[in-house]
């Protein structure tokens, strides 16, 4: 009979690793044969998922509230005694799967996968891995404690937000212009940050027998499909083909605004002058009118939602000592997503709402595979699962459908929205290339002021409109890379976004000429979880994998069209 694993996480709570050794053992103890491997298989995912789901729950308190100091001893404490040796024993057990030379029905990816991390695993890596980890969550809380006054109150730089969209240009310069000094503070605390970050990074890959950390993180990140060479030249297309776009994009909302040079703080605001758009009053209203859209693009992502509303597993709303950013993770025993963000009226969140509730519905979607590692997708198509949400929910988002605006204003939110897309891959672009250049010129990258320079010289690159005056801001410019949390959690996961991007119009563009076709494809696509290649996942979703000059030509003049058309 087999160790009987618990029923679930909680139980698992505060265990210490010897709690968890047995597991292992009762693993290790086995031979794999042809009769039990799907059994031994079956056993380790579940494990697995029993473990990733208690590291779920450490981690999403440590977000909720930064300053909660016991929550940041637990997920400290996971990490060094419970993430590390689970870490070591499982490279055993990918060993031991690998010489048996038996392989449970459809795992030919995830398998290629497992060759990788056994090719690359070194255990000098794990206590250094947890220190970065430990490093991210310091940023966290810098970036949390950001708070200014505004009009007598105390509030986050987040909570400026709305500030920065409404048509008085004065008390939108002030915001801008407080939320910037108030970052500016934090300049040094986040250099030493960043500074002990890459020096565990280059030791990181130097321990692996890598010539620096972007080949580790390649491999680490299980980039079969594509090499750096095709990101840089992604980064040339952009400039080529999206940059006259975005020029284009610039001059008209000048022109519309009756300036003479644009501003920092005029990036936000309604160009017609409108006040800003204010779909919900409160996280509660979001959810609501959300769950109305998810049910029409879909009536079953809608009982997902639904699912999620019950489970109380939604964190929307903003609040000082809450982590920045928004989120959807997994508490994988129970295969249920869990929705992070920080709200406050704008329809930027209804734009989040929208894109993690893609994620959440991977999650649903791919429920069904047996095996963990079957449902472990690459950035690149996840992504795409998000991004094709917020536009495949787009036609949805009006009052008739239990939505957020009247025709006009959703017009108008549509209209932002797919400026937005094709704006952000120029930002994509600098935060991209800034990456290649810290990992393979760490010996540069070190030093902060460094780092300042060559943001700099990629925002020139890429950030560089005519018709935008940002002269007066060096400092704010060149400390630009200290607001995109990705550097720091997640290196180098950036390009992902703007290659899914492109598949995610590739979905839409089939939604303008059936929606329900695409819609059924979107599902299909999900349903696969990690267990095809990218271009595999991006067929079966309707779309082509590629992010060259072609396929941006191809986005933008769709995007160009379908603008003109809802202006018209």
């Amino acid at each position: 009979m087999p160790l009987k694993l618990p029923e679930n996480s909680r139980e698992m709570r505060d265990w210490e690793w010897n709690d968890y050794k047995p597991y292992f053992d009762y693993l290790s103890n086995q031979k794999i044969n042809n009769d039990n491997i799907e059994e031994w298989m079956k056993y380790w995912s579940d494990l697995s998922e029993l473990i990733g789901e208690v590291g779920t729950d450490v981690y999403v308190a440590t977000t909720v509230d930064t300053t909660d100091e016991e929550a940041k001893k637990r997920f400290h404490a996971f990490l060094e005694n419970i993430s590390e040796n689970a870490s070591s024993r499982n490279q055993g057990l990918k060993k031991m799967l690998l010489d048996s030379g038996k392989t449970p029905d459809n795992f030919s990816i995830p398998l290629r996968a497992i060759k990788s991390e056994v090719e690359m695993f070194c255990e000098e890596n794990l206590p250094l891995m947890t220190k970065d980890s430990k490093l991210s969550k310091e940023y966290d809380a810098i970036i949390g404690a950001q708070t200014v006054e505004w009009e007598g109150e105390e509030v986050t730089i987040t909570q400026l937000s709305p500030v920065l969209l409404g048509t008085d240009r004065e008390k939108r310069e002030k915001a801008w212009r407080l939320a910037n000094e108030r970052r500016l503070q934090d300049r040094e605390k986040i250099n030493e940050i960043w500074k002990q970050i890459l020096e565990i990074r280059i030791k990181i890959a130097k321990n692996a027998g890598f010539d620096n950390y972007r080949s580790w993180r390649w491999e680490y990140l299980k980039r079969f499909d594509y090499t750096p060479d095709d990101c840089l030249k992604f980064h040339e297309a952009i400039e080529k083909v999206v940059m006259p776009f975005a020029n284009r994009l610039m001059k008209e909302r000048k022109e519309k605004l009756g300036l003479e040079k644009l501003k920092p703080w005029d990036l936000s605001v309604d160009p017609d002058g409108r006040e800003p758009l204010t779909p919900f009053e409160n996280a509660g209203e979001l959810e609501e009118k959300c769950h109305n859209v998810f049910k029409a693009v879909d009536s079953e992502l809608g009982n997902h939602f639904d699912i999620m509303r019950e489970n109380k597993l939604l964190d929307l709303a903003n609040r000082k000592g809450k982590a920045p950013g928004g989120y959807c993770t997994e508490y994988y025993h129970q295969r249920l997503p869990f929705i992070f963000m920080n709200a406050v009226g704008t329809h930027s969140d209804v734009q989040t709402m929208l894109h993690e509730g893609g994620h959440a519905f991977h999650v649903f979607e791919s429920d069904q595979l047996p095996y963990s590692a079957q449902r472990d997708v690459g950035m690149e198509f996840a992504e795409v699962a998000s991004m094709a949400m917020e536009l495949l929910a787009a036609p949805y988002i009006t009052k008739d459908f239990g939505g957020f605006y009247d025709l006009e204003d959703a017009n108008r939110a549509r209209i932002e929205h797919l400026e937005k897309l094709v704006l952000f891959w120029p930002y994509m672009a600098v935060v991209d290339a800034f990456q290649h250049w810290a990992y393979t010129n760490p010996e540069e990258a070190i030093n902060p002021e460094n780092c300042d320079k060559q943001w700099t010289s990629l925002w020139k690159r890429f950030q560089t409109f005519e018709d935008l005056d940002s002269s007066e801001f060096e400092d704010v410019i060149a400390t630009g890379w200290h607001n995109k949390l990705h550097i720091y959690h997640v290196p180098f996961y950036y390009v992902e976004y703007g290659m899914a991007q492109l598949g995610a119009i590739q979905v839409w563009g089939n939604a303008l000429d059936d929606q329900s076709s695409a819609v059924k494809k979107y599902r299909s696509a999900l349903s696969k979880g990690g267990n095809a290649t990218l271009p595999e996942l991006f067929e079966t979703a309707g779309a082509k994998f590629a992010f060259d000059e072609d396929m941006l030509t191809y986005a933008v003049n769709l995007v160009d069209k379908k603008i003109k058309e809802m202006n018209t």
